[in-house]
């Protein structure tokens, strides 16, 4: 009887504890998030998922890091998809059968599927090219090393003042946010007939 009775005391004990570390947890995690980039104003810190919650502070920085990658990477995909989609291109050829303008007469995603085997190996070599040099840092960013920079062209904001870098970041993280629903808006549309009401109808998808 005082086995049970002890039993049922640590269960309620642990339960009294567990919802105040929880909330001290999240309480933590937000205010972290509002001291970094990319937390302002109307939404303030954005985890809509609560992943600063999940890990170690390296899991953290890793998760900071891989936003910050994907938001560059939809800016781009989102911007090429617009300009592809208006019918704007390079001019001459892409290679020895394929011209720019034939590209640009398809939706972005069969252009994509157009370009030779050779030129999708050279842009996917290139990016490898940048990842590896993202990630061979001396301290890498999830030790505390700086975030991932823009490789190509390389950029320096050392000259920058504080209250301007970090206004510039705020823009980036929140206009790269933007750009991966877009996108994936785009992607949607093109393959999926209506799912994107905004788009039905658009020559572009």
């Amino acid at each position: 009887m005082k086995v049970t009775a002890l039993f049922l005391a640590l269960i309620g004990s642990a339960a009294a504890f567990a919802p105040s570390s929880t909330q001290q947890q999240a309480s933590t995690a937000l205010n972290a998030l509002s001291d970094l980039p990319g937390s302002t104003a109307p939404v303030g810190p954005f985890d809509p998922l609560n992943l600063a919650e999940m890990g170690s502070e390296e899991t953290f920085n890793w998760l900071r890091a891989a936003e910050l990658k994907h938001s560059r990477v939809a800016m781009l995909a989102t911007t090429g998809y617009i300009v592809q989609g208006a019918g704007i291109h390079f001019p001459g050829m892409l290679s020895s059968d394929v011209s720019f303008e034939s590209l640009s007469a398809m939706k972005p995603l069969d252009a994509w599927d157009a370009v030779p085997d050779a030129g999708k190996a050279q842009i996917l070599g290139t990016i490898f090219i940048a990842e590896l040099i993202t990630e061979s840092k001396p301290v890498h960013y999830t030790m505390g090393g700086p975030l991932p920079t823009i490789v190509f062209p390389p950029i320096d904001f050392s000259g920058v003042e504080g209250a301007v870098l970090k206004k510039k970041q705020d823009a980036e993280l929140n206009n790269g946010r933007l750009a991966m629903i877009a996108i994936m808006s785009f992607i949607s549309a093109v393959n999926i007939p209506g799912s994107v009401p905004a788009l039905v109808g658009n020559p572009a998808f």
